[in-house]
């Protein structure tokens, strides 16, 4: 018989399975084809807008405060089929998990955040932590942090900071108040995932009640089954996920060339080549097996939660190394399918080198470097990771 928290949390439609969905993904696609994102370096605010509409910042904010309560599956494979109409949409749309981060502040707080709405775009810059003293009226927040992925269509952003006691610097928090108070520096200017608009936020003397601040990674104020999954790893799966739809778009990306495509040395078209269909089908299986893997990975630990079973080390272990083998062979199979495209895929103008671009962006993040199979090899061998692993 199955458990009442289980049918509260069956996986339901998909959330872009309707059709609104389906043709926002459509002429999100297309735009990208036009280089608009990446041109102007963000997201267009239209686009964030219509994400709002859709569900994509509320479906991890909990029923209480008019959300939709979605599993952790069901967000991955909601941005998942983001990236595969564009990486840079898909990977703006990850930070509606920002309700894994703001349950940590006090609960008062968050009942402000979503007295209005559920539809809360949160963004912000995390490292360094910025020195911060305490001043009348809470913590007073000054500096620039980088990485600021989102923030161009961000109503609410997060910084980093350390309260400053004297000398001593307390543990680093986020202090988050309105997109006003800060100033956007662009200042985002890379090979893959440019149109994330990652800009450095300047903030210049804000006072940030203490109210407004919380440890990173501290203890959440929710009690909803999703506050008790691991956060550091769906933190990494809600990015890992994109490298999975990139790669998705470059093996249709291809296929959809083939057949029609013309050597002009005589040769078979590319869809008749003996060697072409055979790196075509491994990376389909590699794609497919790395895919299978990171969200039987997630439906473990998820299974564990709905029985009020706290999510093992092992567990932990499989969401961590799951995404970053999924980066890995997304970035190899997009990389396949520009060099089995030949000349056509090294032209700027080729989604096939906008696809390989963003796949090797993902790999180069903090979250799924190589320290992840070091620390992934000692849990195997009965050792301790690294701290900040589990």
């Amino acid at each position: 018989m199955t458990a009442p928290s289980e049918l509260n949390y069956q996986r339901r439609v998909p959330i872009t399975a309707n059709e609104t969905f389906q043709k926002l993904l459509v002429e999100i696609r297309a735009r990208a084809r036009s280089e608009e994102f990446d041109q102007q370096k963000f997201i267009s605010q239209d686009v964030i807008e219509q994400f709002r509409k859709l569900g994509v910042y509320r479906a991890l904010v909990p029923k209480r405060f008019g959300g939709d309560e979605r599993s952790p599956a069901e967000f991955c494979q909601m941005v998942e089929d983001i990236s595969i109409a564009d990486g840079s949409a898909g990977w703006v749309a990850s930070f509606g998990m920002s309700p894994v981060y703001l349950a940590a502040l006090p609960l008062e707080t968050i009942k402000k955040i979503y007295a209005d709405s559920p539809d809360v775009v949160f963004a912000g810059g995390i490292f360094p932590p910025q020195p911060a003293s305490f001043v009348e009226g809470g913590l007073e927040v000054n500096g620039r942090w980088k990485f600021s992925s989102g923030c161009m269509g961000a109503s609410l952003i997060g910084v980093g900071i350390s309260p400053k006691n004297g000398e001593m610097l307390g543990l680093p928090r986020l202090a988050v108040m309105p997109r006003e108070k800060v100033q956007i520096e662009e200042t985002w200017n890379v090979v893959g995932l440019v149109g994330t608009g990652s800009h450095d936020v300047v903030v210049e003397g804000v006072v940030v009640p203490e109210e407004w601040t919380f440890v990173r990674g501290g203890p959440s104020n929710l009690d909803e089954p999703f506050f008790r999954y691991p956060s550091l790893s769906f933190a990494t799966q809600v990015l890992s996920v994109v490298g999975l739809g990139v790669a998705r778009a470059a093996l249709d990306e291809l296929s959809g060339m083939a057949s029609g495509r013309i050597s002009v040395t005589g040769a078979p078209s590319l869809s008749d080549r003996p060697l072409a269909q055979v790196e075509m089908a491994k990376a389909e299986a590699s794609l497919r097996a790395a895919r299978s893997w990171f969200y039987q990975s997630i439906d473990d630990a998820w299974t564990s939660v709905l029985a009020g079973d706290p999510v093992s080390v092992e567990q932990t272990n499989m969401l961590r190394l799951s995404s970053t083998h999924a980066t890995r062979v997304a970035a190899d199979v997009a990389r396949t399918a520009q060099m089995l495209s030949g000349m056509s895929g090294v032209y700027r103008t080729s989604p096939l080198s906008r696809f390989v671009n963003d796949t090797q962006v993902i790999t180069q993040h903090a979250f799924m470097g190589d320290m992840t199979y070091q620390n992934a090899g000692a849990i195997f061998f009965g050792n301790k990771p690294l701290p900040g692993y589990l």
